[in-house]
């Protein structure tokens, strides 16, 4: 999702720390991780919109971290939880889905999203899910 106005898009200016480092977006955080060289990540960090972290990143698509197939939807994961931690109204915003499923609606991403003919993995869609269920849990625990 490439709304920067919506509070679960990737591209939000929702701010959060990881990793030891301040992140502007989730957008930035998961196309920085996608490379080793700190160098690169920390240009990619320092870009002034989600867009242009992208941009950056997929120039630098050879460069790309060997298992990132593998610990991609674990950094959006992580990046989205942490995002919903920092700033309530985004976690207050996921919390509002319900129980509904939530469909990444990308007619171009198969992977994140459902792509053109609605046969894609919605990786996103099920990574908000799981952060929903992770946040629900955590609320119900504290009021036990």
């Amino acid at each position: 999702m490439e709304d920067a106005n919506h509070a679960l898009s990737t591209f939000s200016r929702h701010g959060f720390r990881l990793d030891g480092l301040e992140w502007p977006s989730v957008a930035h955080y998961v196309e920085g991780m996608k490379f080793e060289d700190g160098a690169l990540r920390e240009r990619i960090r320092d870009t002034d919109h989600p867009k242009a972290a992208q941009r950056l990143a997929r120039r630098q698509r050879r460069r790309v971290r060997w298992d990132w197939d593998d610990v991609r939807e674990v950094y959006m994961t992580r990046g989205v939880y942490t995002k919903c931690r920092a700033h309530p109204e985004a976690a207050d915003a996921l919390l509002d889905t319900a129980e509904r499923n939530i469909i990444e609606t990308s007619q171009y991403d198969y992977y994140w999203g459902c792509g053109r003919d609605t046969r894609g993995l919605n990786t996103y869609g099920k990574v908000l899910m799981n952060v929903r269920a992770r946040l629900l849990e955590e609320a119900s625990a504290s009021t036990e």
